[in-house]
């Protein structure tokens, strides 16, 4: 009897429930066919109910009021707090004075001769250059303030920075712990960093310098894990094989490895720093951005533009320096007698400014830029806000980007069942990552709710969204122009360079120049300062798409405008999900800012209890923002899965 042999299985067709987005947007949409006709019957409406909210207002009233009452004569203030703000102080004083003794001489000579001796004399110029310009308008003294609080800051963050980053370096729990934690300040825009500081250290220079250390200590600490944990491990086991201790394998392999990573973290410290003590002029830390702050509160463009002009010079030859520093690292550079001689030169040019005079910058050599500034301002108000033939005047597009685009996103929002924005929320965080994902993103956004500011948070979110559909559209335009010419990324390389350092605050200038105050500037503020980030990481991932896939492509006749859509936006899906991220963190960031020029929403309640030393209300809205920025992060953050088994 012949054998029966079966025939051959035919694979089953593709299902729709095969597919991994399917299945779970139908999981979603079983949950919300349960659970949506009871949130509907229990809370009717569209805003939040006001049964699930928790009015916070009176407790932290109340600790508000213990604090302050308790200030001058609890222990806690007494014997810690008390001696934390005295040592800030005298810190920052310390080296203010210091500053103001060598002189604007000896201060421009040092600068100068450090950037000649760790990146050559091209930008030994152009430091000199930069401090000249800071005394040349006006704003020596103010400079000197912010380089004292930012020295002090930079410090106490890179030595904060750099133990946490070894802990978690060094052990695997640790970096489970402080992982999450890093994540969560990762996302968070400065202005919530204010409010709890504040609260404890009231009005001042050491609220300033220790909210930038909470803002600019994190870089440090990832990128000192990072280094540590990316040690070549064939060189730790050779040291280890000479019967090294952990400690001397610490100091004589793990960290001379990790050199690289560790200035990365000192350069990204000194620019969240400088962003971050700018910002914390609101909060009374002095220096320029007190300078742009009373400006910008009394909408005079020519003052705010002095003082930005040297917040954006300083924040250049900071990351030059720093930046060339990382990546001579290593190469054959300058004895140590040049280090000798230059401060030899520094010390001889400090003397001499110091006798013959030259310690303040002389009245005479000013430059008052405000004047003429002030008139070109108001000759665009004159012509440029509206009545511009066919196109329309900067006002006439503020108001309809207003009307046309943001107060329709904003009604929308908000005419959504609170239930339904929960459900779109879990979806895309789901989709884009985990349920662990989705979870955190939906309990975020229900925090927001319970906190009883669910429709000013929905308003932030229609302009961050706004921004950022701006900011996708033309940074991934730009970012595929750069990565298909050469020539197009040699022309925005220096732009970007200069763009990706100002500081925040430095962005209002210009938009209220030309948009005046509203929502409107505060969006395209956000656009400007997320834009360079965008074009980036678009470029990059672009560019480093496999070239052997790119030349299969060609092989086979494909056309440029095919090899871009068929082959390199395929392959670069996670770097155009990269800019996505920071894209929606850096615009929300800035979209806080715009609190100050009128951005209103969660932004204004921020100012509003800063100011007005409302903190209940600052703290309620600076705790909505985080819980904003970390649903933001999780919806648009890719996340590791486990590969399945084949066949699974």
């Amino acid at each position: 009897m012949a054998a029966i042999t079966a025939a051959p299985r035919k694979p089953a067709p593709p299902g729709i429930l095969t597919n991994r987005a399917v299945r779970k947007l139908a999981i979603l949409a079983l949950a919300a066919a349960i659970l949506a006709p009871i949130a509907a019957t229990q809370w009717s409406g569209a805003t939040w109910p006001s049964a699930l909210t928790v009015d916070v207002s009176e407790p932290l009233g109340k600790a508000s009021d213990w604090i302050i009452d308790n200030r001058d004569t609890h222990p806690l203030f007494l014997y810690f707090f008390g001696h934390v703000s005295n040592v800030v102080v005298i810190a920052v004083r310390a080296v203010y004075l210091a500053l103001l003794a060598v002189g604007w001489a000896g201060v421009t000579a040092i600068g100068a001769l450090v950037a000649w001796r760790v990146a050559g004399v091209r930008l030994a110029g152009g430091t000199a250059a930069a401090f000249l310009a800071c005394g040349l308008l006006g704003m020596w003294v103010p400079t000197m303030q912010t380089l004292a609080l930012m020295v002090v800051a930079v410090l106490a963050s890179v030595a904060v920075g750099a133990l946490l980053g070894l802990a978690a370096g060094l052990s695997d729990r640790m970096d489970r712990v402080l992982r999450p934690v890093l994540d969560t300040m990762q996302v968070l825009p400065a202005f919530a960093y204010l409010l709890p500081v504040v609260l404890v250290f009231g009005i001042g220079v050491p609220a300033a310098v220790l909210a930038t250390v909470v803002y600019a200590a994190p870089p440090m600490a990832r990128l000192t894990s990072l280094g540590l944990r990316g040690a070549d491990k064939e060189v730790l086991e050779a040291v280890e094989s000479l019967g090294t201790t952990s400690r001397q394998r610490l100091l004589t392999a793990r960290i001379p490895l990790a050199r690289k990573e560790l200035l990365l973290g000192v350069n990204q410290t000194i620019m969240m720093a400088l962003s971050m003590a700018v910002i914390a002029s609101v909060i009374g830390a002095g220096g320029l951005g007190d300078r742009v702050y009373q400006a910008l509160a009394s909408v005079d463009v020519g003052a705010a533009l002095a003082a930005g002009i040297p917040i954006v010079l300083l924040a250049v030859v900071l990351d030059r320096v720093t930046g060339a520093a990382g990546e001579r690292l290593g190469e054959a550079g300058k004895s140590p007698v040049t280090w000798l001689y230059a401060l030899v030169v520094a010390a001889a040019v400090a003397l001499a400014g110091r006798l013959a005079g030259f310690l303040d910058w002389p009245d005479g050599w000013e430059l008052n830029i405000a004047e003429p500034v002030n008139r070109a301002v108001d000759w665009m108000t004159a012509h440029l806000y509206s009545g511009v033939p066919v196109v329309g005047g900067t006002a006439d597009w503020a108001a309809h980007f207003t009307s046309w685009v943001l107060n329709p996103l904003r009604d929308g929002l908000q005419w959504l069942p609170w239930w339904s924005v929960l459900l779109i929320v879990a979806a895309l965080a789901w989709l884009i990552g985990t349920w662990r994902t989705a979870l955190t993103a939906v309990l975020a956004m229900a925090a927001i709710g319970v906190l009883g500011v669910w429709k000013p948070s929905l308003d932030t979110l229609s302009q961050v969204l706004a921004a950022v559909a701006v900011t996708l559209v033309i940074g991934f335009a730009t970012g595929v122009a750069a990565a298909r010419s050469d020539r197009v990324e040699r022309l925005l390389r220096p732009v970007l360079d200069v763009f990706q350092t100002m500081p925040q605050f430095v962005y209002l200038i210009p938009v209220v120049a030309l948009f005046g105050v509203g929502r409107a500037p505060a969006v395209a503020a956000a656009v400007v300062y997320a834009l360079p980030a965008v074009v980036r990481i678009t470029a990059q991932g672009l560019r480093q798409v496999d070239p052997a896939a790119m030349e299969s492509a060609r092989s086979l006749g494909a056309t440029g405008g095919q090899q871009l859509r068929q082959v390199q936006l395929p392959l670069a899906r996670p770097a155009l999900l990269l800019a996505v991220n920071q894209g929606v963190v850096l615009v929300l960031a800035v979209v806080i800012i715009g609190g100050l020029v009128g951005g209103g929403a969660l932004g204004y309640q921020v100012v509003f209890g800063l100011a007005q030393g409302d903190l209940a209300t600052g703290l309620v809205a600076g705790a909505a923002i985080v819980c904003l920025g970390l649903m933001l992060d999780r919806v648009t953050q890719p996340t590791e899965r486990r590969t399945t088994k084949k066949g699974a």
